[in-house]
């Protein structure tokens, strides 16, 4: 179900928009979205971000900010304690709602704080879906039992609340299917966005000289947290297969467990010495510096083996990058193939894990569609022209702000 454009919310009307990640504190796509959907829901109704981390300014004309702890008693390295502290923070999250008229809940992390808030205060609950944790097996690595826990949060969550955003048809799709207790009627399909006036390309070379990346020479570039949903090790498998005068430069860091980070940090040894002209920046980039980026790549990357949507793919457009990308999830509604991009087929296996059936044919079948554009630099650059234009034309935040807020009166008078 798709939601109209009519806007009836006014300045009057309370938000309460729960989120972990909030500027500066941003390490993923859900902080992203909510860092871009606040600022322009600010524009049409009062709203409050509600978010983890320290104390920090409100941005001009943006919403309020209000940001909480996890419980003290709580501290410690065992993995289920990362589970019970969110939840900590979803019971303070709770108690502070009162008075708003609708609670916009983000991830697993906050949907719980929106479910606790609409029972307490009676206030109707909407929750956009980022991702889904039956289908992210791998973080039981990163939570150990407290997986069972988020995945309790996100179910009770959902099912409970009186919509539920996806951020794509095929992730309404999953959503579907994964919980088929929730109404499909309750469901409704507002994509994520992009600032094409923050993300254009820019011919600078500054950031380029100072991560060691050659401006003069083609680049395949990858943007994204080191966790197994975003296929940095296949990626690195293809890497060896890809043309040896491209460099490939991998802004990755923020691995999900210390195994996993030094997994890909062997990997990326391994190509070093088999092929060589790898930059590896082990840091989560300022956004001018990912900009700059991605404004010079020739090919840019997403190995994805689980995206509900991919806005890292709808920055590289923004920038002009060409893209290859998996045909998985709610990419294909993104990158149009053949005219912004090149989709690789991806077929996983039934085990929940999301590995591909055949990793050799999907890593060759990657390294494959990457060497066609760096063989063929017009056509990736057309395909970078054409990104952009349709970033620009069908990926506003405006419109997506518009949608959200006639939703929130679809459920504020019981229709939604």
């Amino acid at each position: 179900m798709r939601v109209g454009p009519e806007v009836r919310v006014g300045p009057d009307v309370r938000v309460a928009l729960l989120t972990r990640e909030y500027p500066p504190e941003v390490y993923g796509g859900a902080g992203v979205h909510v860092e871009y959907l606040g600022r322009e829901l600010a524009r049409l109704a009062d709203v409050t971000v509600h978010c983890w981390g320290g104390p920090r300014p409100a941005q001009a004309g943006g919403p309020a900010v209000a940001t909480y702890d996890a419980w003290a008693a709580l501290a410690g390295p065992e993995p289920e304690l990362a589970a019970l502290r969110a939840v900590s923070i979803d019971l303070t999250m709770a108690a502070a709602v009162r008075g708003a008229d609708v609670l916009h809940s983000h991830t697993w992390y906050a949907q719980f704080a929106g479910h606790l808030g609409k029972l307490i205060h009676d206030i109707p609950h909407v929750a956009t879906v980022h991702s889904l944790e039956p289908l992210r097996p791998w973080k039981a690595e990163q939570l150990g039992g407290g997986y069972a826990l988020s995945s309790f949060c996100e179910r009770t969550a959902l099912t409970g609340a009186d919509a539920v955003i996806a951020v794509s048809a095929e992730n309404r799709r999953d959503i579907l299917a994964v919980y088929p207790d929730i109404d499909p009627d309750r469901v409704h399909v507002i994509y994520n966005g992009i600032d094409t006036e923050q993300y254009h390309p820019d011919r600078g070379t500054d950031v380029l000289s100072r991560y060691g990346v050659d401006p003069d020479r083609p680049s395949v570039v990858f943007v994204g947290r080191i966790t197994r949903q975003k296929g940095v090790g296949l990626l690195l498998r293809a890497a060896l297969a890809i043309e040896p005068g491209a460099q490939l430069v991998l802004c990755a860091g923020a691995p999900d467990t210390p195994e996993l980070g030094a997994e890909i940090a062997a990997a990326v040894d391994l190509v070093r010495r088999e092929r060589g002209d790898v930059v590896w920046i082990d840091a989560m980039l300022a956004k001018a510096e990912i900009v700059q980026l991605l404004s010079h790549a020739t090919v840019f990357v997403c190995p994805s083996v689980y995206e509900p949507l991919g806005i890292v793919n709808l920055e590289a457009m923004a920038c002009e990058a060409a893209v290859v990308a998996t045909r998985t999830g709610g990419i294909p509604e993104v990158v149009a193939e053949g005219e912004t991009g090149l989709l690789v087929d991806f077929d996983p296996v039934d085990d929940g894990s999301r590995s591909p059936k055949d990793p050799a044919g999907f890593v060759a079948a990657m390294a494959a569609a990457v060497n066609s554009l760096l063989t063929d630099p017009e056509r990736a650059r057309r395909m970078g022209q054409a990104g952009r234009r349709r970033a620009v034309e069908h990926f506003s935040w405006t419109s997506i702000a518009e949608q959200t807020v006639a939703l929130y009166q679809r459920v504020r008078t019981g229709a939604a």
